[in-house]
């Protein structure tokens, strides 16, 4: 079961993700069978994660791939240029394993005066197409701040129309009144707060995980 042949014989090219069939491998046996969770911990060790697991805290590595999401009574808000653009708590997070989850605003919880959807789109194997705003606010101008899902699948239609934000594009963005950080790297959005542990996926080497 080594992790990383797997990763150098793909090739694929999904959603702007370069993304290893280490990917595809861990989805396809993570499971709750003893032989899945073996096969897992192999590949755990060939790619030297140690999942940071510690009492009260949420662990990525416990969060299920396919991804899924879930309603959040946190309060959410998202300040760009001084202004606040999105405050909820009525949002959706979406949990994926090696992922900080990201957190979704209902549409009627966001500012419109200061948001327009331009033509970028990507396509998430788990949600479906997604599109993308960009962000005026007095002058400032920022593009694709963040995306949502007109037309999400099955699974992701509660969140339908929801609006996410990319933290590293924005001022603040704040989860319980908790100042979040950023997943690394340009193209996931998650964010960090103190009760999350990871290793995170986003950095460099880690877009197989």
């Amino acid at each position: 079961y080594n992790f990383f042949f797997f990763q150098a014989e793909d090739g694929i090219r999904d959603a702007q993700e370069s993304r290893g069939l280490g990917d595809v491998y861990k989805r396809q046996v993570s499971t709750q069978s003893t032989w899945g969770k073996n096969c897992l911990n192999k590949m755990f060790s060939s790619a030297n994660i140690q999942p940071e697991r510690v009492p009260g805290k949420e662990c990525v590595w416990d969060y299920p791939r396919p991804a899924i999401c879930e309603p959040t009574p946190k309060k959410l808000k998202v300040v760009f240029n001084g202004v606040t653009i999105a405050e909820t708590e009525k949002g959706y997070r979406v949990l994926e394993t090696s992922h900080p989850p990201s957190y979704y605003f209902p549409p009627e919880d966001c500012n419109f005066n200061y948001i327009k959807k331009n033509s970028k789109q990507t396509y998430c194997e788990w949600k479906g197409a997604a599109s993308y705003f960009d962000l005026n606010v007095n002058g400032k101008q920022i593009s694709s701040a963040g995306w949502f899902y007109e037309n999400p699948t099955e699974k992701f239609q509660p969140m339908k129309g929801y609006l996410a934000f990319y933290l590293s594009k924005m001022d603040a963005c704040y989860v319980n009144d908790e100042q979040a950080k950023s997943q690394e790297g340009d193209f996931y959005g998650g964010w960090l707060t103190d009760d999350i542990t990871g290793p995170f996926k986003g950095g460099k080497g880690t877009y197989g995980w």
